[in-house]
């Protein structure tokens, strides 16, 4: 049965590491999104527990017979994995139950290194169902070495972060959870040992769900008791075509959340703190060669009006003397969602390249660097006001294609028609989402001492792609 091994070293006791994988959220944070889903189970070591993941990588995908069954819930495919061994503060092992493979195995071991340092060794055995092992093994170890490389980035910028900000446990309330960003915020949190509660829409599931109904305004009054903050993510997603109907959405489902928690803020302000969800469309879209700074005025179009009402609805906290900041994001990167997902299937088949002028510029963050700036954000008591989350060395958009293209081996030298993204977004929509040029300035972020994991675009995408 063929082997993979991988060591990592992380400057942290080997108590605080190993705590660290048994909290919840330490399996969304180590996993690519887009990779896998958790869909039944929770993070839980205890020998006995079982998790379901739902699979979607196009390398495990193909091993399986039923690609184009019609599903309910997350595309992919199920993989049940066991775990079979747990030795506090220095192993657990996981097992396959049933899945792709013919076995799985997974060991986690965790020992002392010098300097109170902790070493972590995954070694992963495996058997294949179907492909012959000459062209699967080393597939299956290409695609380990790029996942391992990956949890390792993760953990040591989380880590890191953690350590910087101190222990204390949060309580954070946070609206639009189930989202891209929210999904990954909530993770950093609880995996970090705070404690989150959840603002769902519907019914609540979960000890640690509250149901509201932000268009209706309506909030239990308990929702934010015990709260050190509130993180609004809550909004209908900008990606569609922009007809009548959707841009109302856009912008009344900002405006419901926004004015629904300030209000409760506002109410009960001692000792909370509100990190309001915003965006870089307040510049407008397009800024040439301008260097835009939280001071720089708003520009035009329907994105910067809608930012410039979604901002003032948080007057009621601002008002009443709650801390707010606002995280004006600029495009977020992530092979689960966003703007780059659809690019990445155009750079693999040699169709990929910039979307619109060559020296457009690009203002944007890593996701797992988003999530990070929430978590800085929420317990950095000078960041107040509107806060730009962007990365340090915005891009043009040549300078993106020609990056995106060397990371995926592929020619970058072919535009994209607009007449596509005009298609699928509409002539308005192009114009506001895609039609861009903002080269955005993240001075005040990173004065204020956030540290970027990835400040380089290659870096960034080498990350998030497992390169």
């Amino acid at each position: 049965m063929p082997t993979f091994e991988y060591v990592s070293r992380y400057p942290h006791p080997r108590s605080e590491v190993f705590a660290w994988h048994t909290r919840p959220g330490a399996f969304v944070r180590l996993t690519p999104p887009g990779m896998a889903t958790l869909v039944e189970g929770v993070d839980d070591l205890s020998v006995g527990t079982e998790v379901v993941l739902r699979v979607s990588h196009p390398i495990v995908a193909g091993l399986l017979p039923d690609v184009g069954r019609k599903r309910k819930g997350p595309v992919g495919f199920p993989w049940r994995v066991r775990h079979t061994e747990l030795v506090p503060g220095e192993r657990f092992v996981d097992e396959q139950v049933s899945g792709p493979f013919q076995r799985w195995i997974h060991e986690h071991h965790f020992a002392e290194g010098p300097g109170n340092a902790t070493i972590v060794t995954d070694r992963v055995h495996w058997e294949l169902r179907t492909l012959p092992a000459r062209i699967a093994n080393p597939l299956v170890e290409m695609q380990l070495s790029g996942l391992f490389g990956f949890r390792e980035r993760q953990l040591r910028a989380d880590l890191a972060l953690h350590a910087r900000l101190g222990a204390t446990p949060r309580t954070v309330v946070v609206a639009g959870a189930s989202g891209l960003v929210g999904t990954q915020l909530c993770a950093l949190l609880t995996s970090g040992g705070h404690t989150v509660r959840r603002l769902v829409r519907g019914a609540a599931t979960g000890p640690d769900a509250v149901a509201w109904d932000p268009a209706e305004g309506v909030l239990p009054g308990d929702a934010l008791a015990g709260a050190d903050a509130v993180v609004n993510l809550s909004g209908h997603s900008i990606g569609g075509r922009f007809t009548r109907k959707h841009k109302e959405q856009v912008l009344t489902s900002r405006l419901g959340a926004t004015s629904t928690l300030a209000r409760a803020l506002a109410a009960d302000p001692d000792g909370k703190h509100l990190v309001q969800a915003s965006a870089i469309g307040y510049y407008g879209a397009r800024r040439h060669n301008e260097l835009l700074t939280e001071e720089s005025p708003a520009g035009d179009g329907f994105l910067a009006d809608v930012v410039r009402q979604w901002e003032d609805a948080a007057g009621p906290a601002t008002d009443a003397g709650v801390r707010t900041a606002f995280l004006r994001t600029g495009i977020a990167l992530s092979e689960g969602g966003g703007a780059l997902l659809p690019q990445v299937p155009l750079f693999s088949i040699g169709l990929g390249g910039r979307l619109t002028d060559a020296d457009a510029w690009f203002s944007w963050i890593g996701l797992d660097d988003l999530a990070r700036a929430y978590v800085h954000t929420i317990v950095t008591p000078s960041l107040t006001g509107p806060v730009n989350a962007v990365a340090p060395r915005p891009v043009t958009q040549q300078e993106f294609a020609d990056t995106l293209g060397r990371m995926l081996h592929r020619p970058s030298w072919l535009p994209t028609p607009a007449v596509g993204p005009t298609a699928v977004l509409g002539a308005e929509g192009y114009d506001q989402l895609v039609n861009t040029d903002q080269r955005v300035s993240s001075g005040k972020l990173s004065e204020s001492g956030f540290r970027f994991a990835h400040p380089n675009l290659g870096d960034a995408l080498r990350h998030l792609l497992m390169r």
